[in-house]
């Protein structure tokens, strides 16, 4: 069945380029209402959208969907369920189409919500403790922003159109409409608070977490805000808010990752940090630059988790880092893989990632150096971090010497071999390609020398911080490297701060009400006693100082932007 997917997908992925060149050079939108039910008083009909933005993200998902599926094909070879994940799969990459393509709200929910029962029955695949408790964090996230749409919906149904292109005029519903929307942006993107489920999502298969990771999950709530931007963009406070939302995450996924030694949840922390670079360049009122580096990114980030499931599964489904070594010797084409897709995130000049982020890096100094240095200061170094952590683990793997075992006997495959080298050839000509057919046509931006030579300079200065935390070990014991290994508290956060007596009252309930143990009074005195010990009791001395630390930050943040 991998066979039969594999070409399915691969055959959908070459009519989708075409389309896609079509619709790009003759410059049409076009809008296909497909009628599907009639009646007497009623019909309903699937409008579908077939635009140059459209069309360039659902080629991009199924030509990396096709790349993973061929992936997995030996990865997930002696998995007696592989049919049942196939399937899974497909459903998976149905919904983020379904999602791109059809601007109807009512559809656009099916493949929001699809996205999120998916990606909820693939992160618990494996069926072990640790894949339920990061599936159900996951769940009850998405479940936020599943709640924001469907109250979005509720709205537009007072304006009498399902259209996500009606952007409505100004009346009472805009500010509340657009305050959900970015809700649920923030839940499906993973933005501060809601972080903490995207590196618990990593206990899904690696084909998994290379498609959630690169172009399905994360990026939907970026792509939502961009098609919702013109109603965005009626709430004042909506530039000022993300901008502070996106810098914070930016700057906790990138000092995260510094500390980190397990292989994918560094991956999937560099993904946050860029999704959060999206956030944050949408903004500064850019969604075109912030389009351009969702389908860069998520060229290179597939390329990134292919390559690492690659050497994942040669070393025994070990992730440590650590244990991996002299990697170039034995696995030269997924080295030099990796090597391609870590300099395109850094920003390496002529590789798909520089064309976005140095447009990225030099608007944005344009733009907030003079108005806002806190928040331009917070952002040069989390980007500096972004070289820091990749040049670190690509140290790990080249320079370090051999770790693994004597007799063990390692040597690349072909499916890996196809998949690598599909990804690396879009990951150095993609950005380049999309910059000549769809930025240099319409902005040609002139900025001074300076601004010039921050992106080159801040990736030097990344190169020389990810040397020295090489090279200098710091002790684990430290409460910094704490407080980073749990994203700044956010994953204690989510999961141990009240559960603990908000799971046990029930019991008591049980007990004392339906089995009747002991009189009323007593049971109300015990009811309030039991929940006021339990609820001072989860509330651990380090969290609640991490919680006072982060919101003094964010104080801060905000009155400076006054």
């Amino acid at each position: 069945m991998v066979h039969v997917a594999t070409k399915f997908l691969s055959t959908l992925t070459v009519i989708s380029l075409i389309v896609t060149t079509y619709t790009t050079f003759s410059m049409n939108k076009t809008m296909i209402e497909w009628e599907i039910i009639y009646t007497s008083n009623t019909s309903l009909n699937i409008p579908i959208l077939l635009d140059p933005t459209s069309m360039l993200f659902t080629s991009t998902v199924l030509l990396i969907a096709s790349s993973v599926m061929q992936f997995a094909k030996t990865y997930m070879i002696n998995d007696k369920f592989s049919d049942r994940f196939i399937i899974l799969v497909l459903m998976f990459v149905s919904s983020m189409i379904m999602l791109i393509l059809l601007p109807h709200t009512m559809f656009l929910l099916l493949g929001w919500d699809g996205l999120g029962i998916t990606s909820f029955i693939l992160v618990i695949y494996y069926n072990n403790p640790k894949s339920l408790g990061a599936g159900m964090i996951t769940a009850m996230t998405n479940r936020i922003g599943d709640v924001m749409m469907l109250m979005t919906i509720a709205l537009m149904l007072n304006e009498s159109n399902w259209l996500t292109m009606n952007q409505w005029m100004n009346n009472k519903f805009t500010i509340i409409a657009a305050m959900m929307v970015l809700i649920a942006a923030m839940t499906k993107s993973a933005q501060m608070p809601f972080s903490s489920w995207l590196p618990a999502a990593m206990a899904a298969p690696t084909p998994v977490s290379a498609l959630v990771h690169s172009s399905t999950l994360v990026t939907a709530g970026v792509y939502l805000i961009y098609r919702f931007f013109p109603l965005m963009e009626k709430w004042s406070s909506f530039k000022p808010v993300l901008l502070i939302i996106s810098t914070m995450t930016m700057l906790m996924a990138s000092a995260s990752a510094m500390a980190e030694c397990d292989m994918k949840k560094i991956i999937a922390l560099s993904t946050l940090s860029q999704v959060a670079m999206m956030m944050f360049t949408l903004s500064l009122g850019l969604p075109e630059i912030a389009f351009f580096h969702l389908i860069t990114h998520a060229l290179f980030k597939a390329l990134l988790f292919i390559c690492a499931g690659n050497m994942i599964d040669i070393h025994h489904h070990s992730q440590d880092l650590r244990l991996m070594g002299n990697l170039s010797n034995q696995l030269p084409i997924s080295t030099t893989s990796i090597l391609i897709a870590n300099m395109a995130l850094c920003g390496m000049p002529f590789l798909s990632g520089f064309y976005s982020k140095d447009l990225i890096i030099e608007s944005s100094s344009m733009m907030m150096m003079k108005k806002n240095t806190v928040i331009m200061i917070l952002f040069i170094i989390a980007t500096t971090m972004t070289t820091a952590y990749s040049s670190r683990m690509t140290i790990h793997m080249i320079l370090s010497p051999t770790q693994s075992q004597p007799s063990q006997y390692i040597n690349e495959k072909e499916s890996h071999t196809m998949s690598t080298m599909s990804l690396s050839l879009m990951a150095i000509m993609g950005g380049s390609t999309m910059n000549w057919i769809f930025i240099s046509p319409i902005m040609e931006p002139n900025f001074s020398s300076i601004f010039k030579y921050m992106a080159p300079i801040m990736m030097l200065s990344g190169l020389v911080m990810g040397l020295s935390s090489y090279y200098y070990a710091y002790p684990m014991l430290n409460p910094l490297i704490q407080m980073n290994c749990s994203m700044w508290f956010s994953s204690p956060l989510s999961s141990h701060l009240s559960p603990n007596a908000l799971m046990k009252l029930p019991i008591l309930e049980l007990k004392e009400n339906d089995q009747g143990w002991s009189f009323i009074p007593f049971t109300l005195y015990a009811q309030s006693t039991f929940t006021s010990f339990y609820m001072i009791k989860s509330q651990h001395s380090l969290t609640t100082k991490s919680m006072l630390c982060i919101s003094i930050i964010m104080l801060w943040l905000s009155l400076s932007m006054m």
